[in-house]
């Protein structure tokens, strides 16, 4: 189980369940992912709600990543995300979040 006081989110692959985490690690990678370079504009679009797959798919890998797992982007193409396109960019947006803010008890 993720614990989100840890910025762990519990993503579903096929069925299977992984914790994800940004890392520092991980978010200099996802830095590196994006066009812009950019996380706090990453940061923006998802509260603004203006962000894409491609941002939603940066987030799940490097989130996943720094959970341990040892995957790539391109390995995702073919594996069913538990709660598919919203539920993907739910996870994402709660990785963003939890490595950014300290939860509430």
């Amino acid at each position: 189980m993720a614990n989100p006081w840890a910025g762990e989110v519990e993503i579903g692959l096929n069925g299977a369940l992984h914790s994800a985490k940004l890392t520092l690690g991980a978010l200099a990678e996802l830095e590196g992912a994006l066009e812009d370079g950019d996380l706090m504009g990453l940061v923006r679009r998802f509260e603004g709600r203006s962000f894409t797959t491609r941002d939603v798919l940066a987030v799940i890998v490097a989130g996943l990543r720094g959970g341990g797992w040892q995957g790539r982007a391109a390995d995702l193409r073919s594996v069913s995300i538990d709660g598919g396109m919203m539920g993907a960019a739910r996870a994402a947006g709660e990785l963003l979040a939890r490595a950014f803010v300290v939860p509430e008890a």
